[in-house]
């Protein structure tokens, strides 16, 4: 893994948002590939007041960097709710010193239903936390076992509330499906039991065997097997059609939302922003140059400044109209057709494929837009990887 200390000194690029990495976990998941690290009980909160003092030290850096005034702030990991309330505290204390969240319109925890108190969410609320994702991903004890999920279904709504007790009046919960073992009905009981919470917007993700999991393993050893695509093609179906019903707005492929209440963070991703991030793994995006700090506690505590990153790129011309393209695309809206022609103008390669697809029933225009069709929806990877 090469490390470099990207030169980011004086962007003039206006950041749109700030992602915050907080790493530390209970568990690990088995499907979960993002970084995240168990803490040792025995020196456990030393760790967690270093890596507090070190994210304020880097927030301060890019704070002084950046053209930062972000209006979103998204903080995941990890699990951003296993932090102390205490530790949070002086977190939100420093960004508001630092003027962080001047103009912030939406600011996002990530939450484990088992982690969440009432006195860490008044904590937040009180700091300028105003929209809160609860990791559900299964109602179902069999599925949450497979996942190596460890909450107690029930202790979603308990977190639900207790972020309303607070004054969160902008909740996500996050599901998944295609989960080993699950069928078209555990499906509609899962989207029963998330619907009964009456939240604001629903992420709802197909499970992926990502590299390096536990999950992939198992996988590759046949100690689970996949669903296959026709029964989640049917999950999938279900789910569009049950949202549909609820009145819920489809906005993105597994994204839905309550009349005017995306999350106006990922649309930003979504929508090729600019965005910087803090935290070890924390990624960045700023006028097409990508990095990622380095996913590891120890060198991120022992830096200073802007930590060593990795996967630092400028991504060539062709590739990087495939991601906007792919990225966009991925909105239900899908992209203007004017910004289409300007990117891919008669004889580019993609105009060719654009017209194949389209003629297959996979992308259709709409609304002086190009987006997937309901067909394309359903194999959506698969027609975007064309494209990239």
């Amino acid at each position: 893994m090469q490390l470099v200390q990207p030169s980011i000194g004086n962007v003039v690029a206006k950041m749109d948002s700030l992602y915050l990495h907080i790493p530390f976990c209970f568990h690990k998941c088995h499907y979960c590939d993002f970084y995240s690290i168990v803490p040792s009980k025995t020196d456990a909160q030393a760790r967690y007041d270093q890596f507090t003092s070190r994210l304020i030290d880097n927030l301060a850096y890019l704070k002084a960097n950046f053209n930062s005034s972000p209006a979103t702030v998204f903080v995941g990991g990890g699990t951003p709710t296993f932090l102390p309330a205490c530790n949070w505290k002086s977190l939100l204390e420093a960004m508001n010193q630092q003027g962080w969240l001047e103009n912030v319109s939406e600011f996002t925890v990530e939450a484990n239903p088992e982690t969440v108190t009432l006195e860490l969410l008044e904590q937040l609320v009180a700091g300028g936390v105003n929209r809160m994702s609860v990791g559900a991903q299964s109602f179902n004890e069999t599925h949450l076992k497979t996942l190596e999920r460890w909450h107690d279904p029930r202790k979603v709504s308990e977190a639900v509330g207790l972020a309303r007790r607070a004054g969160i009046a902008n909740l996500n919960v996050d599901l998944i499906f295609a989960i080993p073992g699950q069928t078209v009905e555990d499906v509609q009981s899962d989207l029963d039991a998330a619907l009964s919470l009456n939240t604001e917007h629903m992420s709802y993700y197909n499970l992926t065997y990502e590299p390096n999991t536990a999950m992939k393993q198992k996988l590759a050893m046949g100690q689970v097997t996949a669903v296959d695509e026709d029964t989640e093609a049917a999950m999938y179906e279900l789910i569009l059609s049950r949202m549909a019903e609820k009145n819920f707005e489809h906005y993105e492929i597994s994204n839905w939302c309550k009349s005017g209440l995306p999350c106006e963070h990922n649309l930003i991703y979504w929508k090729n922003g600019n965005w910087v991030g803090a935290g070890p793994a924390a990624a960045s995006h700023v006028d097409g140059w990508r990095w990622k700090n380095q996913p590891s506690l120890g060198p991120y505590l022992d830096s200073q400044g802007q930590p060593p990153a990795i996967d630092v790129e400028h991504l060539p011309e062709d590739q990087r109209v495939g991601e906007v393209l792919m990225m966009y695309l991925r909105l239900r809206q899908g992209m203007p057709i004017g910004r289409v022609e300007k990117l891919i103008p008669n004889g580019d390669w993609r105009y060719d494929k654009i017209s194949e697809l389209t003629q297959l029933g996979l992308l259709e225009k709409v609304d002086d837009h190009l987006r997937l069709s309901r067909n394309g929806l359903l194999v959506g990877d698969a027609v975007l990887g064309e494209l990239l």
